[in-house]
């Protein structure tokens, strides 16, 4: 049994990554507000990732980062606040929990880190300047730390398209919002966090032991396809 930090595991795709892999697994949760579901595989600490201090911890084998934004403005309206917040969030939250639990990984069973970017950061998009830039900037992390850890940390992210979540509640706020999404996707769909959760059990488990640098772009074929 695997000791995984998930950070942010309390919503959203967080959550269904917590709630996919505690069975098999002991799971370290960190985020401001506990988790709905209990498991004795489960332990939370309360605690702000960009604020607070991280809990030690003596075993670590693997970590998954899931906070994020959808700060979506015209750039005209985007200022440089939002660019940290939206660079904090992602890059710099996910660089200090992984420099936290480095030394812990690196003595870990097969560890692995895993990250979350977005389609944005491939597809052009209006409106998604900070965000895109926050995400690419996580690319840039995967594949430095992927090289640099090899081979005893392998390092990927996930990089979903709209997914159905509170997070992205805007975007899916009526049902001609959610048929123009839907149609936009050359697979006629957008994600379900449990697709994305059941893809990190998988990247995160022994079975994905030759893949690292890789940013797994779950697109429902927007990013792939022109048709």
């Amino acid at each position: 049994m695997k000791t995984i930090v998930i950070v942010g595991g309390s919503k959203g795709i967080g959550r269904e990554i917590l709630n996919t892999l505690v069975e098999n697994n002991t799971i370290i949760n960190l985020s401001r507000t506990a988790p709905e579901s209990q498991h004795p595989n489960l332990t939370h600490f309360a605690c702000d990732i960009l604020s607070d201090e991280l809990p030690d911890l003596e075993n670590v084998d693997g970590l998954v980062y899931c906070p994020g934004s959808i700060n979506l403005k015209p750039v005209s309206r985007l200022s440089l606040d939002d660019f940290r917040a939206d660079f904090e969030i992602n890059v710099l939250g996910a660089v200090k929990a992984i420099q936290k639990y480095l030394p812990q990984l690196k003595k870990g069973e097969n560890p692995s880190i895993l990250l979350f970017s977005t389609v944005a950061s491939k597809l052009g998009m209006p409106f998604h300047a900070s965000i895109a830039t926050a995400k690419s900037g996580v690319e840039g992390l995967v594949k430095s730390l992927g090289a640099e850890l090899a081979p005893t940390i392998r390092v990927n992210a996930i990089a979903p398209t709209v997914t159905d979540t509170a997070l992205a509640s805007k975007l899916l706020r009526n049902e001609k919002m959610i048929e123009n999404i839907t149609e936009r996707h050359p697979l006629k769909k957008f994600l379900n966090p449990k697709e994305v959760a059941s893809t990190a059990e998988f990247l995160m488990s022994d079975k994905a032991a030759s893949f690292s640098g890789q940013i797994f772009e779950m697109d429902c074929g927007i990013v792939s396809f022109k048709i």
